[in-house]
């Protein structure tokens, strides 16, 4: 009986560290538990930083090259300009949500699919941009090598026109009236009419220049303008009423007398009278000739 109730309390201490024994236990189990997860966690928290780094270089990259693309001065369609807005418009997207504090796993992996996306989008934009630079390349030859050949006909053009217009002058200059003998003489007339020969100034009123004209085979036929230009025994040009101005070798010059002649290319011979407005002065009187343009011929006469 004794020994029976010494086997009671051994037994209840027995019980006791039983019981201590599974407590520690399932305390150091939760404890491991508890580790592992928080391992695990920041383990995950880990990978998602890292992932998201990786993202945030990729997205460098991409945006990178859309910006080297864009820079190479190549006119883009209307489309392909709104292409390039929209995939900027997902990059700003792609850097908002990547900087958040959290993304969930679905987040997270919908950023990367839409950066795979960016991705073959922004290479089939590159392949567009540089088949375009191609293209400008290719057409930028074509418009030089054309631009050439219309400057070598434009120089060609130009020549024949310049040896065109030379050879019109040079038509001109040859069909230009030319006089033959040229002779001067002063005229006095008396009241009945009649002219009389002189060779002093005081008594001449009028001069007589006498000439023929050049065979010319080219000159047109029919009447031709006769400029007559006096220049007195100073060297200044004798200008009446119905003096003006005409051209002829490339100059602007001023007449003292016109006429006109009738032209048939047989050799005729002319006469042409011009009366002195003023007095006569001794000396030499020059007269010069033009038609068609040119200097035709030139006579003079001394009065005493």
């Amino acid at each position: 009986m004794e020994n029976q109730n010494q086997e009671q309390p051994i037994r209840k201490d027995s019980n006791k560290i039983y019981f201590l024994v599974v407590v520690i236990l399932a305390l150091l189990g939760t404890n491991a538990y508890l580790f592992f997860k928080d391992k695990k966690a920041n383990d995950r928290i880990v990978t998602i930083s890292d992932e998201k780094s990786v993202m945030q270089t990729e997205i460098d990259k991409i945006e990178a090259e859309l910006d080297n693309a864009s820079a190479n001065n190549i006119k883009l369609s209307e489309q392909m300009q709104n292409d390039q807005s929209l995939a900027r418009e997902k990059i700003q997207e792609l850097r908002t949500a990547l900087r958040k504090g959290e993304l969930t796993q679905g987040q997270l992996e919908k950023a990367q699919t839409d950066i795979k996306q960016l991705r073959y989008f922004v290479t089939k934009y590159t392949a567009d941009i540089e088949v375009l630079r191609k293209q400008n390349i290719t057409l930028t030859s074509e418009r030089d090598v054309l631009k050439s050949a219309v400057d070598s006909v434009s120089s060609k053009a130009s020549d024949l026109e310049r040896q065109n217009q030379e050879l019109n002058t040079k038509v001109l200059a040859a069909a230009a009236l030319k006089t033959g003998n040229v002779s001067v003489s002063a005229f006095e007339i008396r009241n009945n009419g009649k002219e009389n020969g002189v060779t002093r100034a005081n008594t001449a009123e009028k001069i007589r220049i006498n000439f023929s004209a050049v065979n010319n085979s080219i000159a047109e036929k029919g009447l031709h303008d006769i400029y007559i230009r006096v220049i007195d025994p100073s060297g200044n040009l004798i200008i009446s009423n119905s003096g003006g101005m005409f051209t002829a070798d490339d100059e602007e010059l001023q007449y003292t007398y016109k006429t006109a002649i009738e032209f048939a290319n047989d050799g005729k011979a002319y006469s042409i009278d011009w009366a002195n407005p003023g007095k006569f002065t001794k000396g030499t009187y020059t007269v010069m000739l033009y038609a068609d343009g040119y200097t035709m011929g030139k006579g003079a006469v001394t009065l005493r």
